[in-house]
Protein backbone atom coordinates (compact mmCIF):
# COMPACT_ATOMS: atom_id res chain seq x y z
CA UNK A 1 0.00 0.00 0.00
CA UNK A 2 1.31 3.37 -0.61
CA UNK A 3 2.48 5.43 2.20
CA UNK A 4 0.24 8.27 1.59
CA UNK A 5 -2.57 5.80 1.34
CA UNK A 6 -1.72 4.63 4.29
CA UNK A 7 -1.38 7.91 6.49
CA UNK A 8 -4.88 8.68 4.79
CA UNK A 9 -6.46 5.74 5.40
CA UNK A 10 -5.06 6.03 9.24
CA UNK A 11 -6.65 9.78 9.57
CA UNK A 12 -9.86 9.19 8.12
CA UNK A 13 -10.55 6.03 10.48
CA UNK A 14 -9.74 8.60 13.46
CA UNK A 15 -12.10 10.95 11.92
CA UNK A 16 -14.60 8.28 11.71
CA UNK A 17 -14.09 7.11 15.60
CA UNK A 18 -13.66 10.60 16.90
CA UNK A 19 -17.39 11.81 14.53
CA UNK A 20 -19.18 8.60 15.71
CA UNK A 21 -18.10 9.12 19.62
CA UNK A 22 -19.21 13.38 19.06
CA UNK A 23 -22.50 11.89 18.28
CA UNK A 24 -23.12 9.73 21.59
CA UNK A 25 -21.19 12.17 23.94
CA UNK A 26 -23.54 15.17 22.48
CA UNK A 27 -26.74 12.95 22.72
CA UNK A 28 -25.79 12.22 26.57
CA UNK A 29 -25.16 16.31 26.88
CA UNK A 30 -29.05 16.88 25.35
CA UNK A 31 -30.41 14.29 27.74
CA UNK A 32 -28.94 15.73 30.56
CA UNK A 33 -30.16 19.07 29.65
CA UNK A 34 -33.25 17.93 28.69
CA UNK A 35 -34.08 16.65 32.00
CA UNK A 36 -33.25 20.10 33.66
CA UNK A 37 -35.43 22.24 31.29
CA UNK A 38 -36.72 22.31 27.78
CA UNK A 39 -35.90 19.58 25.25
CA UNK A 40 -33.86 21.17 22.31
CA UNK A 41 -36.67 20.00 20.04
CA UNK A 42 -39.27 21.98 21.59
CA UNK A 43 -37.19 25.14 21.42
CA UNK A 44 -35.06 24.76 24.39
CA UNK A 45 -31.22 25.70 24.48
CA UNK A 46 -30.24 24.57 27.97
CA UNK A 47 -27.58 22.09 26.14
CA UNK A 48 -25.69 24.80 25.51
CA UNK A 49 -24.60 25.47 29.38
CA UNK A 50 -23.93 21.62 29.21
CA UNK A 51 -20.76 20.15 29.06
CA UNK A 52 -20.83 17.15 28.22
CA UNK A 53 -22.46 18.72 25.12
CA UNK A 54 -19.58 20.96 24.44
CA UNK A 55 -17.09 18.16 24.56
CA UNK A 56 -19.41 15.90 22.10
CA UNK A 57 -18.80 19.48 19.98
CA UNK A 58 -15.07 19.19 20.27
CA UNK A 59 -14.35 15.43 19.68
CA UNK A 60 -16.50 16.34 16.32
CA UNK A 61 -14.22 19.18 15.19
CA UNK A 62 -11.66 17.17 15.99
CA UNK A 63 -12.97 14.78 13.67
CA UNK A 64 -13.72 16.74 11.02
CA UNK A 65 -9.91 18.17 10.97
CA UNK A 66 -8.87 14.82 10.70
CA UNK A 67 -10.78 13.99 8.43
CA UNK A 68 -9.84 17.27 6.34
CA UNK A 69 -5.89 16.35 6.48
CA UNK A 70 -6.61 12.62 5.16
CA UNK A 71 -7.69 14.44 2.20
CA UNK A 72 -4.42 15.72 1.12
CA UNK A 73 -2.80 12.37 1.69
CA UNK A 74 -5.29 10.10 0.13
CA UNK A 75 -7.46 10.46 -3.08
CA UNK A 76 -11.21 11.35 -2.53
CA UNK A 77 -12.43 7.31 -3.57
CA UNK A 78 -10.39 5.81 -0.56
CA UNK A 79 -11.53 9.16 2.18
CA UNK A 80 -15.12 9.71 1.61
CA UNK A 81 -16.45 6.04 1.55
CA UNK A 82 -14.66 5.50 5.16
CA UNK A 83 -17.34 7.73 6.66
CA UNK A 84 -19.53 5.40 7.01
CA UNK A 85 -17.65 3.69 9.96
CA UNK A 86 -18.55 6.37 11.77
CA UNK A 87 -22.08 4.93 11.75
CA UNK A 88 -20.59 1.63 13.22
CA UNK A 89 -18.42 3.75 16.19
CA UNK A 90 -21.60 5.46 17.40
CA UNK A 91 -24.18 2.30 17.02
CA UNK A 92 -21.11 0.09 18.87
CA UNK A 93 -21.43 3.12 21.48
CA UNK A 94 -24.80 3.59 21.83
CA UNK A 95 -25.84 -0.20 22.17
CA UNK A 96 -23.81 0.11 25.49
CA UNK A 97 -23.74 3.58 26.76
CA UNK A 98 -27.85 4.74 25.60
CA UNK A 99 -29.16 1.65 25.84
CA UNK A 100 -29.98 1.30 22.13
CA UNK A 101 -29.78 -2.31 21.16
CA UNK A 102 -28.00 -3.52 18.38
CA UNK A 103 -29.63 -6.65 16.91
CA UNK A 104 -28.13 -9.68 14.61
CA UNK A 105 -29.08 -6.99 11.42
CA UNK A 106 -27.41 -4.05 12.73
CA UNK A 107 -24.00 -6.52 13.30
CA UNK A 108 -24.74 -7.54 9.85
CA UNK A 109 -24.67 -3.66 8.92
CA UNK A 110 -21.58 -3.24 11.10
CA UNK A 111 -19.57 -6.21 9.09
CA UNK A 112 -20.59 -5.16 5.55
CA UNK A 113 -19.12 -1.42 6.64
CA UNK A 114 -16.09 -3.65 7.78
CA UNK A 115 -15.58 -5.81 4.78
CA UNK A 116 -16.19 -2.87 2.50
CA UNK A 117 -14.24 -0.58 3.65
CA UNK A 118 -11.38 -3.06 3.41
CA UNK A 119 -11.85 -3.92 -0.26
CA UNK A 120 -11.80 -0.16 -0.73
CA UNK A 121 -8.87 0.67 1.06
CA UNK A 122 -6.84 -2.58 -0.86
CA UNK A 123 -7.85 -1.49 -4.13
CA UNK A 124 -7.75 2.20 -3.93
CA UNK A 125 -5.61 3.96 -6.50
CA UNK A 126 -2.54 6.16 -5.25
CA UNK A 127 -2.82 10.02 -4.70
CA UNK A 128 -1.03 12.07 -7.78
CA UNK A 129 1.99 14.22 -6.49
CA UNK A 130 1.08 17.72 -7.17
CA UNK A 131 3.32 20.72 -6.55
CA UNK A 132 1.60 23.58 -6.88
CA UNK A 133 -1.89 25.15 -6.52
CA UNK A 134 -1.77 26.05 -10.63
CA UNK A 135 -1.87 22.26 -11.13
CA UNK A 136 -4.87 22.02 -9.07
CA UNK A 137 -6.38 24.77 -11.08
CA UNK A 138 -5.53 23.65 -14.36
CA UNK A 139 -7.17 19.76 -13.27
CA UNK A 140 -10.05 21.75 -12.46
CA UNK A 141 -10.20 24.24 -15.70
CA UNK A 142 -10.00 21.07 -17.71
CA UNK A 143 -12.70 20.59 -20.29
CA UNK A 144 -13.61 17.21 -18.61
CA UNK A 145 -14.52 18.83 -15.32
CA UNK A 146 -15.86 22.05 -16.36
CA UNK A 147 -18.46 20.16 -18.00
CA UNK A 148 -19.03 18.41 -14.54
CA UNK A 149 -19.19 21.76 -12.64
CA UNK A 150 -21.64 23.36 -15.45
CA UNK A 151 -24.24 20.44 -14.87
CA UNK A 152 -24.12 20.01 -11.36
CA UNK A 153 -24.56 24.20 -11.33
CA UNK A 154 -26.98 23.48 -13.61
CA UNK A 155 -28.80 21.11 -12.08
CA UNK A 156 -28.76 22.70 -8.24
CA UNK A 157 -30.47 25.95 -9.76
CA UNK A 158 -33.37 23.54 -11.10
CA UNK A 159 -33.72 21.72 -8.10
CA UNK A 160 -33.85 25.31 -5.97
CA UNK A 161 -35.89 27.58 -8.35
CA UNK A 162 -38.33 24.56 -9.66
CA UNK A 163 -38.46 21.69 -7.87
CA UNK A 164 -38.18 22.95 -4.18
CA UNK A 165 -41.56 25.35 -4.58
CA UNK A 166 -43.07 22.44 -6.38
CA UNK A 167 -42.09 19.28 -4.51
CA UNK A 168 -39.47 20.39 -1.78
CA UNK A 169 -42.30 19.14 0.86
CA UNK A 170 -42.72 15.92 -0.53
CA UNK A 171 -39.96 14.86 -2.06
CA UNK A 172 -36.60 14.24 -0.26
CA UNK A 173 -34.79 14.11 -2.97
CA UNK A 174 -34.69 17.73 -3.87
CA UNK A 175 -33.45 18.69 -1.01
CA UNK A 176 -30.83 15.77 -1.00
CA UNK A 177 -29.87 16.76 -4.74
CA UNK A 178 -28.67 19.64 -3.59
CA UNK A 179 -26.48 18.90 -0.95
CA UNK A 180 -24.84 15.97 -2.60
CA UNK A 181 -23.82 17.87 -5.92
CA UNK A 182 -22.40 20.97 -3.45
CA UNK A 183 -20.90 18.05 -1.10
CA UNK A 184 -19.20 16.66 -4.40
CA UNK A 185 -17.63 20.58 -5.33
CA UNK A 186 -17.03 21.11 -1.63
CA UNK A 187 -14.86 17.76 -1.05
CA UNK A 188 -12.58 18.92 -4.28
CA UNK A 189 -12.13 22.51 -3.46
CA UNK A 190 -10.99 21.20 0.32
CA UNK A 191 -9.01 18.90 -0.95
CA UNK A 192 -7.15 21.86 -3.49
CA UNK A 193 -7.18 24.04 -0.03
CA UNK A 194 -5.53 20.91 1.90
CA UNK A 195 -2.79 20.28 -0.69
CA UNK A 196 -2.34 24.24 -0.40
CA UNK A 197 -1.42 24.16 2.84
CA UNK A 198 0.57 21.46 2.91
CA UNK A 199 2.73 22.89 0.15
CA UNK A 200 2.96 26.21 2.36
CA UNK A 201 4.28 24.60 5.35
CA UNK A 202 6.87 22.68 3.23
CA UNK A 203 8.32 26.56 2.38
CA UNK A 204 6.28 26.79 -0.86
CA UNK A 205 3.62 29.16 0.04
CA UNK A 206 0.69 29.14 -1.90
CA UNK A 207 -1.12 31.93 0.22
CA UNK A 208 -0.55 34.80 -2.28
CA UNK A 209 -2.09 32.29 -5.36
CA UNK A 210 -5.45 33.72 -6.15
CA UNK A 211 -6.28 30.39 -7.23
CA UNK A 212 -6.22 29.43 -3.65
CA UNK A 213 -8.83 31.86 -2.58
CA UNK A 214 -11.17 31.08 -5.54
CA UNK A 215 -11.33 27.35 -3.58
CA UNK A 216 -12.10 29.16 -0.38
CA UNK A 217 -14.88 30.98 -1.79
CA UNK A 218 -16.09 27.65 -3.33
CA UNK A 219 -15.85 25.78 -0.17
CA UNK A 220 -17.83 28.61 1.94
CA UNK A 221 -20.92 28.84 -0.50
CA UNK A 222 -21.30 25.11 -0.82
CA UNK A 223 -20.83 24.50 3.04
CA UNK A 224 -23.57 27.24 3.64
CA UNK A 225 -25.69 25.89 0.91
CA UNK A 226 -24.91 21.84 2.18
CA UNK A 227 -25.79 22.90 5.60
CA UNK A 228 -29.11 24.93 4.95
CA UNK A 229 -30.45 21.95 2.70
CA UNK A 230 -29.42 19.24 4.69
CA UNK A 231 -31.26 21.16 7.86
CA UNK A 232 -34.60 21.40 5.40
CA UNK A 233 -34.51 17.46 4.75
CA UNK A 234 -33.75 16.52 8.67
CA UNK A 235 -36.68 18.92 9.74
CA UNK A 236 -38.93 17.56 6.87
CA UNK A 237 -38.27 13.63 6.52
CA UNK A 238 -37.60 10.46 8.95
CA UNK A 239 -33.37 10.85 9.55
CA UNK A 240 -33.13 7.09 9.18
CA UNK A 241 -34.23 7.78 5.35
CA UNK A 242 -32.20 10.73 4.75
CA UNK A 243 -29.08 10.10 6.29
CA UNK A 244 -28.58 6.72 4.38
CA UNK A 245 -29.86 8.38 0.99
CA UNK A 246 -27.75 11.31 1.82
CA UNK A 247 -24.46 9.57 2.08
CA UNK A 248 -24.86 7.26 -1.22
CA UNK A 249 -25.64 10.21 -2.95
CA UNK A 250 -22.89 12.19 -1.74
CA UNK A 251 -20.16 9.75 -1.89
CA UNK A 252 -21.21 8.52 -5.59
CA UNK A 253 -21.07 12.84 -6.70
CA UNK A 254 -17.44 13.00 -4.95
CA UNK A 255 -16.24 10.17 -6.57
CA UNK A 256 -17.63 10.54 -10.01
CA UNK A 257 -16.09 14.43 -9.23
CA UNK A 258 -12.70 13.11 -8.26
CA UNK A 259 -12.63 10.66 -10.88
CA UNK A 260 -13.01 13.88 -13.45
CA UNK A 261 -11.01 16.38 -11.64
CA UNK A 262 -7.81 14.15 -10.45
CA UNK A 263 -8.22 10.87 -12.75
CA UNK A 264 -8.14 8.48 -9.76
CA UNK A 265 -8.69 5.50 -11.92
CA UNK A 266 -6.45 6.37 -14.96
CA UNK A 267 -3.92 3.51 -15.74
CA UNK A 268 -6.01 1.28 -13.32
CA UNK A 269 -7.17 -1.67 -14.30
CA UNK A 270 -10.92 -2.94 -14.79
CA UNK A 271 -11.00 -5.09 -11.90
CA UNK A 272 -9.76 -2.79 -9.59
CA UNK A 273 -12.26 -0.44 -10.75
CA UNK A 274 -14.91 -2.93 -10.30
CA UNK A 275 -13.31 -3.99 -7.36
CA UNK A 276 -13.38 -0.19 -5.41
CA UNK A 277 -17.07 -0.14 -7.04
CA UNK A 278 -18.05 -3.48 -4.92
CA UNK A 279 -16.69 -2.02 -2.03
CA UNK A 280 -18.60 0.68 -2.10
CA UNK A 281 -21.26 -1.09 -2.78
CA UNK A 282 -21.08 -3.21 -0.13
CA UNK A 283 -20.60 -0.12 2.32
CA UNK A 284 -23.68 1.44 1.21
CA UNK A 285 -25.52 -2.01 1.76
CA UNK A 286 -24.24 -1.82 5.56
CA UNK A 287 -25.23 1.67 6.12
CA UNK A 288 -28.88 1.00 4.81
CA UNK A 289 -29.50 -1.60 6.94
CA UNK A 290 -28.35 -0.12 10.09
CA UNK A 291 -29.90 2.98 10.07
CA UNK A 292 -32.97 0.33 9.13
CA UNK A 293 -32.69 -1.30 12.21
CA UNK A 294 -32.30 2.30 14.49
CA UNK A 295 -35.26 2.92 17.01
CA UNK A 296 -37.07 6.28 16.22
CA UNK A 297 -36.86 8.67 19.11
CA UNK A 298 -40.35 8.73 21.38
CA UNK A 299 -42.45 11.92 19.99
CA UNK A 300 -43.44 13.80 22.79
CA UNK A 301 -47.29 13.67 23.82
CA UNK A 302 -47.67 17.20 21.78
CA UNK A 303 -46.70 16.38 18.71
CA UNK A 304 -49.14 13.25 18.76
CA UNK A 305 -52.54 15.34 19.03
CA UNK A 306 -52.41 18.13 17.11
CA UNK A 307 -55.06 20.69 17.42
CA UNK A 308 -57.60 20.92 15.54
CA UNK A 309 -59.26 24.09 13.42
CA UNK A 310 -61.11 25.88 16.08
CA UNK A 311 -64.11 26.60 13.85
CA UNK A 312 -65.17 22.89 13.21
CA UNK A 313 -66.08 20.06 15.77
CA UNK A 314 -66.13 16.46 14.47
CA UNK A 315 -69.49 14.65 15.04
CA UNK A 316 -69.83 10.80 16.08
CA UNK A 317 -73.48 9.71 14.39
CA UNK A 318 -75.53 7.01 15.68
CA UNK A 319 -74.51 5.10 12.57
CA UNK A 320 -70.79 5.28 13.60
CA UNK A 321 -70.41 7.75 11.15
CA UNK A 322 -67.94 10.57 11.80
CA UNK A 323 -69.03 14.18 10.06
CA UNK A 324 -67.27 17.51 10.38
CA UNK A 325 -69.45 19.98 11.85
CA UNK A 326 -68.91 23.67 10.99
CA UNK A 327 -69.95 25.98 13.95
CA UNK A 328 -71.85 28.41 11.56
CA UNK A 329 -74.27 25.35 10.12
CA UNK A 330 -77.24 24.84 12.46
CA UNK A 331 -78.17 21.57 10.97
CA UNK A 332 -77.83 18.65 13.55
CA UNK A 333 -78.90 15.48 13.25
CA UNK A 334 -79.19 12.60 16.34
CA UNK A 335 -75.60 12.49 17.34
CA UNK A 336 -73.72 10.27 19.97
CA UNK A 337 -70.80 13.01 20.65
CA UNK A 338 -69.38 16.33 20.00
CA UNK A 339 -65.76 16.37 19.73
CA UNK A 340 -64.66 20.25 20.29
CA UNK A 341 -60.78 20.97 19.22
CA UNK A 342 -59.46 21.26 22.18
CA UNK A 343 -60.60 17.34 23.36
CA UNK A 344 -56.96 16.35 22.46
CA UNK A 345 -55.10 19.32 24.40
Amino acid sequence: MYTGNLLGFGLAVSSSAFIGSSFIIKKKGLQRAAACGVRARSGGYGYLLEPLWWIGMLTMVVGEFANFIAYIYAPAVLVTPLGALSIIVSAILAHFLLNEKLGRMGILGCVLCIVGSTVIVIHAPAEHSISSVEEIWDLATQPAFLLYTASAIAVVLFLVLYCEPRYGQTNMMVYIGVCSINGSLTVMSVKAIGIAIKLTLEGSSQVARYQTWIFVMVVVTCIITQLNYLNKALDTFNTAVVSPIYYAMFTSFTILASAIMFKDWSGQSASTIMSVLCGFLTVLSGTMILHSTREPDPQPVSDIYTALSPQISWIVHANGEIWKHKDNDESCPEVVAIIQPDHFR
